[in-house]
């Protein structure tokens, strides 16, 4: 969805102003008022430095968002489909959407008093950002982490005979235990190598006992075979395998190993759920302030453009609009034709080459979008495609 936000001279009547835009924008877009309260000015100067500062802020702030937005996505995949969840019931803003929000927006004069300069106000709003963008990439690394941890438990007890975790596999039968001399190697072979693994293991290095070699099972790329050799000719064996495509697998028989195996699984599971549900309930609150300060940062940009573009005392009236589909140009055009006299020669609708060189490129610095004759921002959020 693109949220447009203008703002115009409203000649002494706010209200006129505002039922003019909505008249005029009936037949192609929804209208709003984006109320926005007066501001300790202060000087010119600081003003054209601010509005450069809030021109970065923004930015910032919309990327901070968007990667919130898909923290959350990320954390939500798998629950959507089993338990009926929707990213955007995790979008809210005091538990409004953010389209309601938007169209309703009132300045939050609790948090950010409107007696404080607008330098003060900015700078409050930006370390909000900054924590919160803080807080979630840390909790989101330690999750990240113990998540990556589980997944490696769970690819043992997945994955094939190469990887997965022996024990329950193994059994005491297999293995020459409480030998002073004599150890059991297990090595993952693939199918294709059955034959060259029996016709070769003896004579890999001294030492093998002869005829030790038993298939312990096998899977769909693997057999698990034993093998029975001196334990001073492990590593050699282990590296000749090697050579000849055969994976030695680390492994010493525990009857302990299977139960705390399953403990540290089960550990690890229950961690990484707990994490997860404090994460998800961590974004969706952040995701309210964040987005919350984004659009006072919007309302702050309107405010500090308006002053620079129409002059002091304050006297304008802003307006969000969301265009219906198709039908931006038609907004565009009709908002033009009623404020270009604003612009001078850079409001007129029928401009050519000439006219285009001459814009001034002051007014191009004031408002970081393409030109209009009015202060115009938008605000673009698109979570469906996520």
């Amino acid at each position: 969805m693109k949220y447009t936000f203008i703002s115009v001279p409203a000649l002494g009547d706010k209200q006129n102003t505002f039922l003019n835009i909505k008249g005029k924008l009936t037949e192609y877009a929804q209208t709003y008022k984006f109320n926005i309260p007066d501001f300790k000015i202060g000087t010119l100067d600081a003003l054209v430095l601010l509005s450069d500062e809030l021109v970065k802020f923004d930015t910032v702030t919309e990327q901070s968002v968007n990667k919130l937005v898909d923290t959350l996505n990320s954390l939500l995949k798998g629950q959507q489909q089993q338990q009926q969840i929707h990213l955007q019931d995790y979008l809210l803003i005091n538990d409004k959407s953010v389209d309601q929000y938007i169209t309703s927006f009132q300045w939050n004069t609790m948090k950010y008093r409107t007696d404080k300069s607008l330098q003060e106000t900015t700078t409050t709003l930006n370390q909000e950002v900054s924590a919160i963008d803080t807080i979630m990439k840390n909790k989101l690394n330690v999750y990240t982490q113990n998540k990556n941890s589980l997944q490696t438990l769970q690819r043992k007890q997945t994955g094939n005979l190469s990887v997965r975790n022996l024990n329950g596999i193994v059994k005491k039968q297999h293995c020459v235990l409480n030998s002073e001399f004599l150890t059991t190697m297990f090595v993952a072979v693939p199918k294709n190598l059955y034959k060259e693994w029996n016709n070769r293991y003896e004579t890999l290095t001294d030492m093998v006992v002869p005829r030790s070699s038993v298939m312990v099972t096998e899977d769909d790329d693997f057999g698990l075979f034993t093998v029975t050799l001196f334990q001073r000719v492990i590593d050699e064996f282990a590296h000749k395998a090697r050579e000849e495509k055969f994976i030695p697998r680390d492994f010493k028989y525990d009857e302990d190993a299977l139960q705390a195996q399953k403990l540290e699984l089960e550990a690890a599971t229950s961690t990484e759920r707990e994490q997860q549900t404090e994460l998800l309930r961590l974004a969706k609150t952040n995701f309210g302030e964040m987005f919350g300060c984004w659009i006072h940062l919007k309302a702050l940009r309107v405010f500090v453009e308006s002053v620079l573009r129409y002059g002091l005392p304050p006297d304008f009236t802003s307006v969000t609009i969301i265009s219906k589909p198709k039908a931006e140009k038609k907004v565009d055009d009709t908002l033009v034709a009623q404020y270009g006299r604003l612009g001078g020669i850079h409001g007129q609708t029928n401009k050519n080459d000439n006219h285009e060189e001459l814009l001034d490129h002051e007014l191009q610095s004031v408002n970081d979008s393409s030109y209009r004759p009015y202060v115009q921002f938008e605000l673009e959020f698109e979570y469906e495609r996520r």
